[in-house]
């Protein structure tokens, strides 16, 4: 016992010796507080095509997976292959999403544009099987449709569009895949959808698309990308009335902007009632997505010399700046844009990501001051993206209101279909823009350079004679 007395007392004898040791105090004196590296929240930095591509393939495999193109029985979930026989029990097998909505003609045309910027092939056969399969099934549907009045929802919503929400958005990626593979047989789909927006939606008495809620002629943001990117698609499809259908697509989006812009916030209101006195400005961010994404398929359609092409542009290009000053120090944006209170959203993120990275890949914007907006964005995605591949965070779908709680308290689910396009269509632009710049960390910033830089200095200024090469 009197062993161990001496033994403890000894020790604590000796801790104040080692506690007296001087530590090393990091100050300015001694250290180069500079190089210190900042405490980012998530992820920032470094980006590759292929850590770009890991994130897209792991999305892509759970929607590939949620996603079954078959027809079954609804009573007895058994598969039916004989559709000339089926009747009232038929409907598609149901997945995670569907097929033929809005959010997943997004998620088409996103997987397109991600197969030709990697070369992967299995992307683009989703599209094709998809679109084949319901070209095929579609007429028996149409029958059983007429012989019993009633058939699947998820079908009707193609042979019956009653909103633009119904036909936009899958028709528009229709028309591109239909142009780069003649042998897809979508064109009475692509009629069908068309006849609908073109002659049978709702509009104001100036022919700008509209809807009777919640509001007698409202307008709402959504449309603008729900309707125009088709219309402009169809200047490709029916090229005999290119002109009548470019000039439709510039004047439903100059009624859109004129109304819905405001140039002081460089951000578009929600919704606009055309009875009201007062148009209050409730800038949601998805809906500040669509239309940012309508400018980027419409410029990609509008010739060069177009007349109206460089009014569309300034309104872009107004957007733009409005948007990114928004951005929060973690790359995501704010549910109602210009409130930072409101909770952080990834759709609307991965559609700013999407439309930045293009924008610059196509020369519109400047790389210096959005590429790592784009940069810090998708990284800011990828940390939404789950280990089974679902996309966290996403607003579910959402109508419109006149207070500030209605977009507050909108609810996030993995399940939202809305996350799944934009994410797919940003990692496919981010891979694109990575090709054809060079960022690289420069004093702790991202910074992106038209040339290769050679130096891995931590902080360095640009070699002149370098840039003249």
């Amino acid at each position: 016992m009197n062993i161990r007395i001496i033994t403890i007392a000894s020790l604590l004898i000796a801790l104040p010796v080692s506690a007296q040791k001087k530590k090393t105090v990091v100050n300015d004196s001694n250290t180069p507080l500079h190089l210190l590296q900042p405490a980012y929240q998530g992820t920032y930095g470094d980006l590759t095509p292929e850590q770009v591509k890991k994130e897209v393939d792991r999305v892509f495999a759970y929607i590939d997976k949620e996603t079954p193109a078959r027809v079954v029985d609804k009573n007895t979930g058994k598969v039916i292959t004989n559709y000339t026989t089926m009747g009232e029990e038929a409907q598609l097998e149901r997945g995670a999403f569907r097929l033929a909505s809005y959010e997943w003609g997004v998620t088409y045309s996103a997987l397109i544009a991600a197969s030709e910027a990697t070369g992967d092939t299995r992307y683009m056969d989703y599209v094709q099987n998809r679109f084949r399969f319901l070209a095929e099934v579609a007429p028996h549907f149409k029958r059983v449709y007429k012989e019993k009045g009633t058939t699947d929802p998820q079908l009707l919503q193609i042979l019956t569009p009653h909103a633009l929400d119904d036909a936009g958005a899958v028709c528009a990626a229709m028309v591109k895949v239909r142009l780069k593979d003649p042998s897809l047989p979508v064109d009475e789909l692509i009629r069908n959808y068309f006849d609908f927006i073109i002659n049978k939606e709702y509009r104001l008495a100036d022919g700008t698309f509209a809807r009777n809620r919640p509001q007698h002629n409202t307008l709402w943001l959504d449309d603008m990308f729900m309707g125009i990117p088709a219309v402009a698609q169809m200047s490709y499809y029916d090229k005999e009335q290119k002109d009548k259908y470019l000039a439709e697509a510039v004047r439903q989006f100059l009624q859109f902007a004129d109304r819905m812009f405001i140039p002081e916030k460089g951000l578009y209101r929600h919704g606009w009632v055309e009875s009201s006195s007062d148009h209050p400005a409730f800038c949601w961010a998805r809906a500040n997505g669509w239309a940012m994404l309508t400018a980027c398929e419409l410029l990609d359609v509008l010739p060069e010399d177009y007349p109206q092409r460089a009014k569309v542009m300034d309104y872009f290009r107004a957007h733009v700046r409005g948007v990114t000053a928004l951005q929060s120090g973690e790359g995501l944006w704010h549910q109602l844009l210009d409130r930072n209170d409101s909770y952080l959203e990834t759709s609307a993120t991965a559609i700013y990501v999407y439309c930045l990275a293009h924008a610059i890949n196509k020369g519109w914007i400047d790389a210096i001051a959005y590429g790592p907006v784009a940069h810090l964005g998708w990284h800011a995605v990828a940390g939404k993206i789950n280990a089974e591949g679902q996309v966290e965070g996403t607003c579910v779908g959402t109508g419109m209101a006149f207070d500030p709680a209605f977009y507050y308290y909108r609810p996030v689910n993995v399940y939202a279909a809305h996350g799944y396009g934009p994410v797919l269509w940003a990692g496919a632009e981010m891979i694109r823009l990575l090709k054809n710049q060079y960022p690289q960390m420069n004093d702790s910033a991202v910074q992106y350079y038209q040339v290769k830089q050679k130096t891995t200095a931590p902080i360095f200024a640009i070699d002149t004679e370098e840039k003249k090469d």
